[in-house]
């Protein structure tokens, strides 16, 4: 990759460990109202949206998305509407460490993608042996943290469903509409998914005012991984392509897990140590590119 792919790669790897503290902060209180998970997507949407919309509407790229809608209304659902939803949601019942650890598992659905829209590069060797060593890693984290009542089995089932929708999605966007603006794409979808999740939000609105430190995560998770990160994300993808971005569930997940650990006092679990290493390995050659030789 180029110095300013690696910069962007970096940053963005960065930005992505982060909401899982910031949700966990938001969706659990011990002295005050905590936010639902539907708030917190709805909040995280309002705030990017905005900043989104009005970024790429002072550079006029807006306005050439719009005709788009039929390709980013479902990216909006199968990237924010139900995938945010889903990690909110479990992060009320696991550690955010976890829920990083799981959501890496994006490079693996991605490759998967790759293989099924024609890349003839994940049969090679080291990029199967790859998604062997990542899915015996899964198998680790999911079997131990479950079957030792660690972890509840379905949060990890809708922690890996929002792994597919992440991996899904650019996907989709990338052979779709590739030539938009990143900003304007995701404003639209981030409104879209602001304008689905008012009724739960008006219904499910806090009497009580939350603690400021969940306010203050909300805020921070609008602002940093959601709006900025997604414009970045979107400079990366058409930079390297929808498998080699999926890299940065390398840095997110080590950023997740270190966060959870030093500022949440989140305990290191069996299935964490061992099926960490395996996952991160896995997905390292599950989507190192290779060079198909032509056959004479």
């Amino acid at each position: 990759m180029k110095r300013s792919s690696w910069i962007l790669f970096g940053t963005v790897g960065t930005l992505w460990g982060i909401p899982y503290l910031l949700i966990k902060v938001a969706v659990t209180s011990d002295n005050s109202t905590p936010f639902t998970p539907a708030l917190v997507v709805f909040f995280r949407v309002l705030i990017g949206a905005t900043l989104l919309l009005s970024y790429s509407g002072y550079n006029r790229t807006l306005v050439a998305a719009i005709p788009y809608l039929k390709w980013i209304v479902p990216y909006a659902i199968i990237e924010m509407v139900v995938p945010w939803w889903l990690i909110s949601s479990s992060e009320t019942k696991v550690n955010s460490g976890l829920a990083g650890l799981l959501v890496a598992t994006v490079a693996f659905w991605t490759t998967l993608l790759a293989a099924l829209l024609g890349d003839r590069t994940v049969w090679l060797p080291k990029r199967l042996a790859g998604l062997v060593i990542g899915f015996t890693g899964l198998i680790l984290v999911v079997g131990l943290e479950s079957l030792r009542g660690k972890q509840p089995l379905m949060a990890i089932i809708a922690l890996l469903i929002a792994a597919f929708g992440y991996a899904l999605a650019p996907t989709l966007i990338n052979i779709k509409i590739p030539q938009l603006d990143g900003a304007a794409v995701n404003g639209l979808a981030m409104l879209t998914t602001a304008i689905i999740y008012t009724p739960v939000a008006i219904i499910q609105f806090p009497k009580d005012r939350p603690s400021i430190h969940a306010i203050e995560s909300i805020v921070a998770l609008g602002i940093f991984p959601t709006a900025i990160c997604f414009v970045l994300f979107f400079k990366l993808l058409a930079d390297v392509g929808p498998a080699r971005a999926s890299l940065v569930v390398y840095v997110n997940t080590t950023i997740a897990v270190l966060l959870g650990i030093v500022i949440l006092h989140e305990k290191i679990t069996i299935g964490i140590v061992l099926g960490l290493p395996l996952v991160l390995v896995g997905s390292y050659f599950a989507t190192r590119k290779e060079v198909v030789k032509a056959t004479p």
